[in-house]
């Protein structure tokens, strides 16, 4: 099995090489009757296309998704829906000074480790330009999200550049979407764009931490103990390419948290039960308390760079490697979108399973 598929009701497939003729998805499981077209998903693509910015790759690709199934008139048909992306600006000749080499801190050498040979050019299946195809289904999973649960809302952004992490008391949601880097703190996403100009001229790299948010999530969603809606998102997240770990909630900072503290106390409030704090990252053994659902997750920084590794040659010879043609300096910057799809698809997969074993059935408080 290659394992190329993810979700238990609502399955996503990715397909599709960085440098072929075009990468995409079969999402299967989609209920029939969803409002879902072509322009519809477009928006999401554009968010995470590459150069957008003198921060992100120089190759252009304007991501045009086209529906090939699943759909008529507009509507889901409850058929597999079939996506695809083409490819339109490969430069494969970049990358014909490392067929036979490995870049140090890339899937390189663990791909031919495993399958006796690799997609030398820009990564093939390993590459981040494969995350093209999640945000597409994502873009479905919002439709179906949006019509199943109106008042449900994802946001993701950078909360950490390098060693530089924003200050949440300038925590600004409308500075989202007014700067390159998805930060809700302008002084920050300031400060970054110095840092990242200084990385660029260096031939260097930096990682980030990226935090999604999902606000008017039902309560009920997951189930114990081996489908929590916190080990599927940890999971999801996690298949992320460049994406090293995952928190929820507090996450490793609960370790230094008393029980008194790290504990969501509780009130009823008019609508039922209100937490006085999200400790807990809006889910509790597993399944989801109503509260909004936080995950962070951090990305390495890109190996692509032009700064001289050492590394050896397929018949073991040692060597230097430079890596050239168009990298992200930071690959954080465009997994933004990537997480938001990610959670979307998630979600919606546990509220459809919530559906099949409860029909929405929910234990009466007060």
């Amino acid at each position: 099995m290659s394992f190329n598929t993810f979700g238990h009701l609502f399955r996503v497939t990715t397909w599709g090489e960085s440098h072929g003729p075009a990468l995409g998805c079969t999402v299967d499981g989609c209920p029939p009757g969803i409002a879902v077209t072509e322009a519809d998903l477009q928006p999401w693509l554009d968010r995470r296309k590459p150069g957008q910015s003198r921060y992100t790759t120089q190759r252009r690709e304007d991501d045009l998704v086209r529906i090939l199934s699943g759909t008529f008139e507009g509507r889901t048909t409850g058929t597999p829906i079939q996506l695809m992306i083409e490819n339109t600006d490969q430069r494969s000749r970049d990358y014909g000074d490392i067929a036979r080499t490995f870049r140090p801190g890339h899937a390189d050498i663990a791909y031919h480790q495993k399958y006796g040979l690799r997609d030398h050019r820009g990564g093939g299946r390993s590459s981040a330009r494969e995350t093209a195809a999640r945000v597409a289904a994502g873009g479905v999973a919002r439709a179906v999200l949006a019509a199943l649960v109106p008042g449900l809302r994802i946001t993701g952004y950078m909360v950490q550049m390098g060693a530089h992490a924003i200050d949440r008391a300038r925590f600004d949601a409308a500075e989202i979407d007014r700067n390159p880097f998805w930060c809700p703190d302008a002084r920050a996403a300031a400060a970054w764009a110095e840092e990242l100009d200084r990385l660029r001229k260096a031939h260097d790299s930096v990682g980030a931490v990226i935090e999604v948010v999902a606000e008017g999530v039902p309560p009920g969603l997951g189930a114990p103990l081996y489908a929590k809606l916190d080990s599927d998102l940890a999971a999801a997240m996690m298949s992320i390419n460049a994406v090293k770990g995952v928190e929820i909630g507090e996450g490793m900072a609960a370790a230094a948290l008393t029980g008194s503290t790290n504990a969501d106390e509780i009130r009823m409030g008019p609508n039922g039960p209100e937490y006085l704090s999200n400790h807990a990252g809006g889910i509790l053994g597993g399944i989801s308390t109503g509260q909004p659902v936080v995950c962070r997750f951090a990305v390495k920084p890109t190996s692509s760079i032009l700064t001289p590794r050492r590394s050896v040659t397929v018949a073991g010879e040692e060597t230097e490697v430079v890596t050239r043609g168009r990298h992200d300096p930071c690959v954080g910057i465009r997994a933004v979108p990537v997480g938001e799809a990610m959670m979307a698809c998630v979600l919606l997969d546990h509220l459809l399973m919530d559906r099949g074993q409860t029909g929405g059935l929910r234990g009466r408080i007060g």
